[in-house]
């Protein structure tokens, strides 16, 4: 539990820096929830044309992009660092971490908060909870116990998935991982049902980069959504697979680390 505690102290201190600064910390906050807002706009005006989108109503598909913003906050708050892996491999400042008798993966994620995780944390909660209070799910105790661990897990893969995508850093030499942020823009597209996509990339999102076990597939499960709802029990499959290709992926990379020299 020792680098548990000190990941999460870690957290604390930046957290406690970053409110230092509070008209920085709001302004953040603020554009966090207006980009979010930006999106409901757009599904909004698409559900003005339509009643439903391959089957999915409103309130679902909301339900869909509240699970994808709460991921965001999640990784925004947890591994807000991890953006800075390229900086670091290309500055060789990552040696000081070496040295370190503490995971650098988890110091790397731990080295930054994102202050705009409050504002999407906020949006998401409050759209996932309006959209449930507008469907009819079934809460019995097993499935309230069970969509906890699908929520935790979808979180997970969305968390670990930004960090893979950023470990790549190690094969580039550019202080920016254009890599990362594709990936990342990949992952956006599940905030809508994957039934609308073709088929190759709805096989893509489902299996080597699962993204769709970030919103879509977790959705269908807490909200009882046809035939497929089943499939979100493989969440914690897809969490596991995740974090087993991130730290595979960042111990790849650390061998091949070489520092920059002098």
């Amino acid at each position: 539990m020792h680098p548990v505690r000190f990941y999460l102290r870690s957290l604390a201190v930046h957290l406690r820096a970053a409110l230092e600064y509070e008209a920085d910390f709001w302004i953040l906050v603020g554009a966090a929830v207006l980009t979010q807002l930006v999106g409901l706009v757009f599904i909004a005006t698409v559900f003005r044309r339509v009643p439903q989108v391959n089957g999915w109503s409103l309130w679902e598909v909301l339900f869909i992009f509240a699970m994808l913003i709460l991921a965001q906050g999640t990784g925004e708050l947890l591994a807000e660092g991890c953006w800075a892996i390229a900086g670091l491999v290309s500055t060789g400042e990552l040696d000081r971490m070496l040295v370190r008798p503490y995971p650098v993966v988890l110091q790397i994620c731990s080295s930054r908060f994102g202050m705009n995780a409050v504002g999407n944390l906020a949006v998401g909660g409050i759209l996932g909870g309006a959209a449930l209070a507008h469907l009819p799910v079934r809460w019995t105790p097993g499935h309230v116990l069970l969509s906890l661990v699908v929520f935790a897990c979808a979180m997970l893969v969305k968390v670990a998935l930004v960090v893979a995508a950023n470990a790549t850093s190690f094969w580039s030499t550019s202080p920016n991982n254009t890599f990362a942020i594709g990936m990342d823009h990949l992952g956006n597209l599940t905030r809508y049902p994957l039934s609308i996509y073709w088929s190759g990339l709805r096989a893509l999102l489902s299996t080597a980069v699962p993204f769709a076990f970030v919103g879509f597939f977790p959705a269908s499960f807490i909200l009882g959504h046809g035939g497929i709802a089943w499939l979100g029990l493989l969440t914690p499959v897809a969490a596991g697979y995740s974090v087993v290709l991130t730290l595979l992926v960042f111990r790849l990379g650390l061998r091949r680390y070489e520092s920059t020299g002098h």
